[in-house]
Parts: C-alpha cells; structure tokens; sequence
C-alpha cells in the first residue's frame, strides 16, 4: 500500500498581488487594456483550471491586440 503524496492543497494557490510598473518619474505608465489584461489573470487564479484557460486566452489576445497597435504607432 502506498501512503499519499504530500503536495498543497487542493483549490486556488495564492501568490503575490501583480505590482504595477511605475516610470522613472514615478508616475503610472500603464495602458489600460494591459491594466486590465494583467487584472484578469491574477483574478484567474481563484477559478478552477478549466475556466483558467478562457481567462488566460482572453488576455493573451488582449496583450497581443495592443502591442500590434502599439508597433504601428
């Protein structure tokens, strides 16, 4: 008989709020569809797995979508 692995809990696993990036100044030098991007995917981690990858894949999109606009500034 094998006794069970010892590993965390099962559920959301907590981890460090996202800093937000300020410039040299100081001042807030966000985006807001980053802002939100990255909102999303720390509010990601309290659903299960599954409902992970849609949050995951919307951000990505979102993040991809902005840096295009950004390079063809």
């Amino acid at each position: 008989m094998t006794a069970p692995r010892p590993g965390p809990p099962p559920g959301p696993r907590p981890g460090p709020p996202p800093q937000r990036w300020t410039g040299a100044d100081g001042e807030d030098d966000g985006h807001p569809a980053v802002d939100a991007a990255v909102q999303a995917i720390a509010n990601a981690a309290s659903l299960n797995p599954a409902d992970q990858i849609a949050q995951y894949e919307a951000a990505y999109q979102t993040l991809r979508e902005t840096l295009t606009t950004i390079d063809q500034a």
